[in-house]
């Protein structure tokens, strides 16, 4: 696992909602922190939404809790360099492009990444925001030179025929539509994180409580820690 994070340089991990970094790639980060390299984490919004109790959860108390939740998660992950962009959450396939598009190039030539890491364009659950970050940072991208390898989050075929089931009753999925999963031999980057690495994963994801308790309570600790315990991405070419 280190060989293929050290080969990542500086990284740019960009995702619309507070988790999604972990989820995806939480122990990549953690790598790369742990190996010296600069990890910038972004979260498009705060995740004000992101309940299915808005009475009990009213998205001022739900955005303010879910900056502690990942304020936890990246002290675990050891990173320090996490930003957000503010943008309302479940509203950002609505905003023109055009200011956070030109908002991310101005980070990416800040930082002058090696590797962007983001989700694809099926935003891997079919979300609005998740497919929308992944425009923007493909525009971006592009805007900004193209500065590094620009990775988006996959599943692989492997990993949808274990889990896809736990992901139906999970119902992760926003649409009638499925991600096709991609064979490992395609993939850029494929993490397999055991022992302490997914420990650690782990952790930082439980400390995002109100978004990560009923997956738990659904699928068990152990599924729950199985099911996460890789990372895959595809680079774009």
């Amino acid at each position: 696992m280190t060989d293929q994070v050290e080969k990542l340089g500086t990284i740019v991990s960009i995702w619309a909602h507070p988790d999604d970094e972990t989820y995806l790639a939480g122990g990549l980060m953690a790598a790369a922190v742990a190996n010296g390299q600069r990890v910038v984490c972004v979260s498009a919004t705060v995740g004000e939404h992101g309940t299915d109790d808005p009475v009990a959860w009213p998205p001022e108390r739900l955005g303010r809790t879910r900056r502690w939740e990942a304020a936890a998660a990246m002290a675990v992950l050891g990173v320090t360099d996490h930003r957000f962009l503010d943008y309302p959450d479940g509203g950002m396939a609505a905003l023109d492009p055009t200011g956070p598009v030109e908002r991310i190039a101005a980070l990416l030539i800040d930082v002058a990444p090696d590797t962007v890491l983001t989700f694809g364009p099926d935003g891997g659950t079919f979300h609005p925001d998740h497919q929308t970050i992944s425009a923007w940072v493909g525009a971006a991208w592009d805007r900004a030179g193209r500065p590094g390898r620009l990775l988006h989050a996959t599943m692989t075929a492997e990993h949808l025929e274990t889990w896809g089931e736990r992901y139906e009753q999970w119902r992760v999925f926003m649409t009638d539509e499925r991600p096709v999963g991609v064979a490992r031999e395609d993939l850029a980057v494929d993490l397999r994180l055991t022992g302490a690495a997914l420990d650690r994963k782990t952790a930082a994801l439980l400390a995002m409580h109100t978004q990560v308790a009923p997956a738990v309570a659904l699928l068990g600790i152990d599924d729950f820690q199985a099911l996460n315990a890789g990372e895959a991405f595809i680079e774009v070419r």
